[in-house]
């Protein structure tokens, strides 16, 4: 869950890499996976679709007892808002979610109000911002 991903655990990345357009989604689930290398796309065996992952440099070390490093996978399952807008998270969001646009290598990302599905902020209502955006 995002809240559990601390900087020092994702201080070795480089690079995000996205496999679809981070600019429609309002929000996307992270998680910290294990796996065994340090760059390439990972396999992904949860429900729905990946839709981004981290590379690491070469200082990251793996695992002494796994050998596996830690990444962070982006992700979204069938009912998240993106598939069903009017559903379970349509003014929420669910605990590892946040919003793609604060996301970057060695930034874990918060959740906003718009990926809460919530009203503007005060800032954004200033702007003549409006969602969706």
């Amino acid at each position: 869950m995002s809240s559990l991903i601390t900087e020092d655990e994702i201080s070795h990345e480089i690079e995000l890499v996205w496999l679809e357009d981070m600019g429609r989604l309002d929000y996307v689930r992270q998680s910290l996976d294990r796996l065994p290398t340090r760059k390439g796309r990972p396999a992904y065996y949860r429900d729905g679709r990946m839709v981004g992952y981290a590379l690491l440099g070469p200082t990251a070390k793996a695992s002494r007892a796994s050998g596996t490093f830690r990444r962070r996978v982006f992700w979204l399952l069938p009912h998240d808002r993106d598939s069903q807008p009017d559903g379970l998270y349509a003014k929420s969001a669910p605990a590892e979610a946040v919003d793609p646009r604060t996301l970057e290598p060695r930034v874990k990302g918060y959740k906003t109000e718009r990926s809460e599905g919530g009203p503007p902020s005060s800032a954004m209502q200033q702007l003549g911002i409006t969602l969706p955006l």
